[in-house]
């Protein structure tokens, strides 16, 4: 039986919870990818990276040299400043200039969201995203209860950046700042135009509302020529986020911000306050990684892997998928956003899903803020970490879920 606290217990009185935790309720998708993980599940749900492709002889390698090398490897350390200087040139072939006093090292992108989200938010402020987002984002500003205002998405150029304006024209003095995922949008997977980048740059200097630029994904693109990322257009406004997680391994959990000048000093601050500092063995490791390596070619490699992988799972959904439903084509990124008709419940669809064709899938909902609008009938793919027979016999037994679920049977005759 589970262990119960007993409420006329003195010490239970005592135990005062935040505001914002109370009101939270147990998210009914972690039993779901609990299903979802068991033996024999084809699991489209979670954006892994495939284990595959990590470079694990490399990086053993670098481990080996730094322990043997660096007396340091394994103390407490400042952050390593080589390694700054690698994700200076790293970035330099994203069309983005900056040195090694705006790049702070992180664990991860999300404590990236989460260290830019404490610097520029006080309670009860005002944040303008899209109505449709990253859950992970939303769960890093849910502590600072701010006021979200949201805006649409277009399914083939991005945020809404006329949405945005009218915004920032109406109370662009009260927002803390703007949150967009330009690459690879998770969960939409989206690519933002190069006009709207422009434009998100020029208002963010306008309004003097910074920029959070969530870029874990900008380094998998499927195109000869991706786009720069926003902050190359504007480096006074706008916070850059990126990540080893997607082009690495994530169990490295290192990332990194790219701040303005004038605000990295207090940045460093609001990092050191949280844990001291990114695991110095892990920084160390990664660095020696890069000056070992040609992290292009890898990269190269990678957005070789995905993209045969991608293309396998939309090849999938042309062919079995059943008339009435509709996705998009990313240019970068992990992921494929499938919408149904409206009527479509794609939480109970994950539920019949992963019960009787052991498919799994994460419904649109849980990414929406008001829980509202076309997420609600549409629903997420990762196509990252099934090799591509795995995603055909994946969305093919998918299709005839949807069907069966959607059209009772009539595409695929199922009783």
């Amino acid at each position: 039986m589970p262990c119960m606290i007993n409420s006329t217990d003195p010490l239970s009185k005592r135990i005062v919870l935040a505001d914002w935790t109370r009101k939270k309720e147990d998210n009914p998708i972690v039993e779901l990818l609990s299903l979802a993980a068991r033996p024999g599940v084809i699991s489209f749900a979670l954006g892994l990276p495939a284990a595959d492709l990590f470079p694990l002889r490399a990086y053993q390698q670098a481990a080996e040299h730094v322990l043997l090398t660096d007396e340091h490897a394994l103390q407490y350390g400042v952050p390593i400043r080589q390694l700054k200087t690698q994700i200076v040139n790293l970035m330099a072939g994203r069309g983005v200039k900056c040195d090694e006093d705006q790049v702070s090292l992180t664990t991860g992108a999300q404590q990236g969201m989460a260290l830019a989200a404490r610097l520029l938010l006080n309670r009860g402020s005002k944040v303008i995203c899209e109505e449709t987002i990253y859950s992970g984002f939303q769960q890093v500003i849910e502590p600072f209860q701010p006021e979200i205002i949201t805006v649409p998405t277009d399914a083939d150029t991005g945020i809404d950046v006329e949405a945005v304006s009218s915004v920032l024209a109406e109370s662009g003095d009260q927002i803390a700042f703007i949150y967009t995922i330009p690459d690879g949008h998770n969960p939409l997977g989206v690519t933002l135009s190069q006009d709207k980048r422009r434009l998100l740059a020029e208002l963010a200097g306008r309004y003097g509302v910074p920029i959070i630029e969530d870029d874990a994904y900008g380094f998998l693109n499927y195109h000869d020529e991706p786009l720069p990322p926003i902050r190359a257009l504007n480096d006074q406004w706008v916070f850059y986020i990126g990540t080893f997680s997607k082009i690495l391994a994530p169990g490295l959990r290192v990332g990194w911000i790219i701040s303005p000048h004038k605000l990295s000093a207090k940045l460093s601050v609001v990092k050191e306050s949280i844990d001291i500092d990114t695991g110095s063995f892990t920084q160390r490791t990664i660095s020696a990684y890069l000056g070992m390596n040609d992290i292009a070619a890898h990269i190269t490699r990678l957005r070789w892997e995905y993209g045969l992988r991608r293309d396998m799972m939309l090849s999938a959904l042309a062919k079995y998928f059943p008339h009435g439903a509709a996705w998009g084509i990313p240019e970068s990124g992990f992921f494929v956003w499938v919408s149904l008709p409206p009527e479509t419940n794609t939480e109970s669809l994950l539920k019949a899903s992963i019960e009787r064709m052991q498919v799994a899938f994460i419904p649109g909902h849980f990414f929406s803020v008001s829980n509202e609008g076309a997420a609600s009938h549409s629903f997420r793919l990762s196509f990252s970490n099934s090799p591509p027979p795995l995603i055909e016999e994946g969305v093919k037994r998918l299709s005839q879920i949807v069907d069966k679920h959607i059209y009772n049977g009539r595409c695929f005759g199922l009783t």
